[in-house]
């Protein structure tokens, strides 16, 4: 790629182009099939379906039901660790947008009455 020119981004490149099929993302995560299914039931991921109607998983949606293989692994049971991975994807939402006000506030001056 010459210098200067910008990179173009690849279906590779993009963690939410759904890669994978249900078989090959169960593989990769040691589940079942049934276990993505249960996922997308407490709508914790919900998968692209090709134009034949199979669902297609990319690689944020294999880290997000990896960790709820791990909470399940864990002895969660699958609707607690669903409902937990949510609240804690919203807590870090929320962490990232008052850091963002903090920031703002940080660069606002000050007036003094």
């Amino acid at each position: 790629m010459p210098p200067g020119s910008s990179r173009s981004v690849t279906p590779l490149d993009d963690d939410d182009y759904p890669a994978y099929t249900m078989g090959r993302a169960a593989e990769m995560l040691g589940a079942t099939p049934a276990f993505l299914r249960t996922l997308g039931e407490h709508r914790l991921i919900t998968p692209l379906r090709s134009e034949g109607g199979h669902r297609r998983y990319s690689r944020y949606q294999l880290r997000i039901a990896g960790r709820a293989r791990e909470l399940v692994d864990q002895g969660t049971p699958i609707e607690a660790a669903c409902r937990i991975i949510i609240l804690e994807d919203q807590l870090e939402e929320a962490q990232r947008i008052n850091e963002q006000l903090r920031a703002q506030d940080r660069q606002q001056p000050t007036t003094s009455a």
